[in-house]
């Protein structure tokens, strides 16, 4: 198969959609498949541009570039351009098999009216409760000092614009893809109506490789000689809920004393305020601010904890969160969707109320229990579930699908049209042997 896959952000940047999109690639591209992933330009310099350029090129899968608008999100994620030349001139001069998009705006529109002009089947993974992150959009943001009928106008977008457009988008789509089964119902209850499947992000074989003398020096070096070492993977900003997460490493030390110490991998646009938010808290010295580590790396990382923490609400999977079971780390999540559908409450870790309380002395169970060596092995035994080779030939198996109906679906088209033009009635089928047979009838 041809596959293209249209993203609106992509690996320089960081982030969950843009290592989802990049796993998915280059496993198809394993299976044999050719796999184009249209994502735009990041870089403020030439240099930038060519590192990222060289990159791309030392890649399996085949990236192609297109242009971003000048400003950018404060998280640094780019504003791609509406309707990118560079991607209308591939589909023009190359035959594509279908089509993936990973965003219901800017790409995405485009992708839906690419598979439409050229009749091949859209596909739409929803990676974002886009609900959630409106504070990336400036006229959108709110605060305490922000007018009552800003706060229920944001409040409206929020309930009914956002859930009313991404049905309309997900209808547009002859197959959406959710990341989770609580994503999926999230979707259905916004009356989506198109066929879906649930498909977790996987995990590459290098995250079943840890190596432990690596864990055993990143231990060393950021546990600060205390008995346990805690850690949590994601950017620093707001929809992670980092400032229940501090709070709750608070309530911990509260607990079981001050021998553990918190490693945070990740950056973002509020790393300033929450090393404030820690030094108030009374934890700065228990907390290591580290910064971005190299995707192959984190792995070791996530070896060398104790426990996972995790405070998000805001996710629609957690891809960290299978990374660290594969790495034998249990963790403690607050509730929400996707994360429940993945953690096994009180077998790979625990899931609890958003209650800084509740949060905190799940943890403390774990770190001061005997069944953290249980915990550890059940959590093993649930990342097998998300090995990426696997879910790459199911995925195959849902693109073949798609494509073999559009083929049905132009045949049948096809022999309507020509049944009419000889003066025939309009045909309807009683059922898909029958819509089959007269497709089959249609190519001879």
């Amino acid at each position: 198969m041809r596959i293209a896959m249209l993203t609106n952000n992509y690996r320089p940047f960081v982030g969950g959609v843009p290592i989802s999109v990049e796993r998915q690639a280059q496993e198809l591209v394993k299976l044999g498949h050719e796999v184009t992933v249209f994502a735009p330009y990041y870089g403020d310099t030439a240099s930038e541009r060519e590192e990222m350029l060289r990159a791309d090129a030392a890649a399996p899968e085949r990236v192609v570039r297109y242009r971003a608008q000048t400003r950018k999100m404060d998280n640094g994620m780019v504003y791609p351009a509406l309707f990118p030349s560079e991607i209308i001139r591939a589909f023009e001069n190359e035959t594509f098999d279908c089509i993936h998009v990973h965003h219901p705006m800017f790409v995405g529109p485009l992708g839906v009216k690419l598979g439409r002009k050229y009749r091949i089947p859209v596909i739409y993974t929803c990676h974002t409760r886009y609900e959630d992150y409106l504070h990336y959009i400036p006229l959108l943001r709110i605060n305490s000092d922000s007018s009552n009928i800003r706060k229920k106008a944001v409040g409206w977008i929020r309930r009914k614009v956002i859930p009313s457009y991404m049905r309309w988008f997900a209808d547009q789509c002859d197959l959406v893809l959710a990341p989770s089964a609580g994503m999926q119902r999230v979707l259905r209850g916004y009356g989506m109506t198109s066929r879906s499947a649930v498909f977790p992000t996987g995990l590459e074989e290098r995250f079943f490789q840890t190596d432990e003398s690596r864990a055993q020096e990143i231990r060393k070096q950021y546990g600060k000689g205390k008995k346990h070492l805690l850690i949590t993977v994601s950017r620093l900003e707001k929809e992670k809920n980092y400032g229940f997460l501090l709070r709750g490493i608070a309530d911990i030390r509260q607990r079981i004393g001050d021998d553990f110490h918190v490693l945070l991998l990740g950056e973002g646009s509020q790393e300033s305020e929450l090393k404030v938010r820690t030094s108030l808290l009374g934890i700065r010295d228990m907390v290591t601010f580290a910064g971005n580590i190299p995707n192959e790396e984190v792995r070791d990382y996530l070896a060398a904890a104790d426990l996972f923490l995790f405070a998000s609400t805001s996710e629609t999977q957690g891809i960290v969160l299978a990374e660290a079971f594969a790495a034998g780390t249990p963790v403690v999540a607050v509730r929400a969707v996707g994360t429940d559908d993945i953690i096994e409450n009180g077998v790979n870790g625990f899931l609890t109320d958003e209650r800084e309380s509740e949060w905190a002395d799940r943890a403390a169970e774990i770190l001061c229990g005997d069944k953290m060596e249980e915990m550890k092995n059940a959590a093993r035994a649930s990342a097998e579930n998300y090995r990426s080779c696997r879910l790459a030939i199911y995925e195959e198996m849902l693109y073949n699908q798609c494509i073999c109906e559009k083929l049905a679906e132009g045949r049948r088209s096809a022999w309507i049209s020509g049944s009419q033009q000889d003066g025939k009635e309009e045909v309807r089928y009683e059922s898909e042997e029958e819509c089959g047979e007269h497709s089959a009838m249609a190519v001879h």
